[in-house]
């Protein structure tokens, strides 16, 4: 059976689904992952087949248009405004960027790529005819396809974010920008027709959703690399493993850059502390405390299983790892879904969160401390994996979807 991916402009949206097509692969299914030319390297090194025909608006500066927008309307938690939304610079004030004036430009080249995209993607589903597709939460061109191509097909999720939030400021709904649901007689975009979703998250944790419910075991992919032999050894103390991704301070500035307080508050409980950072934020981190060991992308999924606590940013993929892992978690959230999801965290006793704008020095040490001190977090973790663990695998899903796509 041919099997189409349709993958949205960002990593970590589709990072969850590399498990899935492995099993479909393994089980001889031919899959195509339809994306932007910007994912293709990395789906590459994932071991799928990139398709790399999509076009559309840039995540980092949808996220920071977002994040304008929220401050515009009162939203944004932060003293400091949100970055400018095209060059990231902090803004001193709101007038700073043109809102309407950008968008009467722009525009015009916002639509036409955005019908070069979803046109793209509906005329290689027609000539590929896949029997099934999966798409992630946000991609306008798999939601879209779905419903031109009346084929099988399921939402597969990126954490715990559904279909089916009301959080204030966040809209999962893909932007039909160029009115292509219109344009292909097939409705309006939304996720009321969508029948499944795979859902990776263990059931304290599940979000809200419209459609079936297929549970999936996380199986993490965090990209490829080698496992530290170091990550063997019993460490003498406690270890922490503090994780803050690039996109954070690309997306929300410089003030939440919370590492070097969280740093600070480690310093002052006797564990050993681990950092995994990437580019930029390595440089911007600077000189680190003795004792504190630096790291540039270790998959996630080798490290963790050897810590005591993962201090974060709240994203999907470093929230699914952790519970994977079965190690409680504090997340330091700034927002869009960020929040949603270290609120889920602690709601399931695996972990506590702290708002960004709240998170000095002084309420990481004291949350940290209470994080190792008490063994209810570690037991909840631990519950949280074998849940995981008793969920289906991806090769099981792959049975499952198989089925669905034969029934048609």
């Amino acid at each position: 059976m041919r099997v189409l991916f349709a993958v949205s402009d960002w990593p970590g949206h589709w990072f969850p689904m590399v498990p899935l097509g492995w099993a479909l692969r393994a089980a001889g299914h031919d899959v195509r992952v339809v994306c932007a030319p910007s994912q293709t390297d990395q789906l590459t090194r994932a071991g799928l087949t990139p398709v790399p025909i999509l076009d559309g608006w840039d995540m980092t500066f949808q996220a920071r248009l977002q994040n304008y927008l929220n401050a515009r309307d009162g939203l944004w938690p932060f003293a400091e405004l949100p970055p400018h939304p095209l060059t990231g610079e902090p803004l001193g004030d709101l007038a700073e960027f043109d809102l309407g004036g950008w968008f009467e430009e722009h525009n015009p080249g916002i639509v036409a790529a955005a019908t070069r995209s979803t046109d793209a993607a509906v005329a290689f589903g027609r000539a590929w005819r896949p029997g099934l597709l999966v798409h992630d939460l946000v991609s306008i061109e798999g939601l879209l396809n779905a419903r031109v191509l009346g084929v099988p097909s399921a939402v597969h999720l990126w954490g715990a974010v559904g279909t089916d939030e009301s959080e204030p400021g966040l809209d999962l709904v893909p932007v039909d920008t160029s009115k292509a649901f219109d344009r292909y007689g097939v409705g309006q975009a939304g996720f009321e027709k969508v029948t499944h979703a795979i859902d990776p998250t263990p059931g304290p944790l599940a979000p809200p959703l419209g459609a079936e419910r297929l549970p999936l075991r996380v199986v993490p992919y965090n990209g490829p690399g080698s496992m530290p032999g170091w990550t063997m050894e019993r460490p003498a103390r406690r270890r922490v493993c503090v994780i803050w991704g690039t996109s954070v301070t690309r997306m929300y500035g410089p003030v939440t850059f919370a590492v070097p307080r969280i740093l600070d508050a480690l310093g002052r409980l006797d564990v050993e502390v681990v950092v995994a950072v990437t580019g930029e934020d390595r440089a911007r981190l600077g000189e680190v405390p003795d004792g504190v060991r630096v790291l540039e992308r270790v998959p996630l999924h080798l490290l963790l299983p050897s810590c005591d606590l993962v201090v974060h940013h709240a994203g999907a993929g470093v929230v699914s790892t952790s519970l994977a892992a079965g190690v409680p978690q504090l997340a330091v959230p700034n927002g869009l879904d960020q929040s949603l999801i270290a609120r889920r965290v602690t709601a399931s006793g695996a972990g506590l969160d702290i708002p960004g704008q709240f998170a000095d020095t002084d309420a990481i040490e004291a949350a940290a401390a209470e994080l190792l001190g008490s063994g209810t977090y570690r037991a909840a973790a631990l519950a949280l994996r074998e849940e995981n663990e008793r969920n289906p695998a991806p090769a099981a899903v792959a049975a499952t979807l198989t089925a669905l796509a034969e029934r048609r």
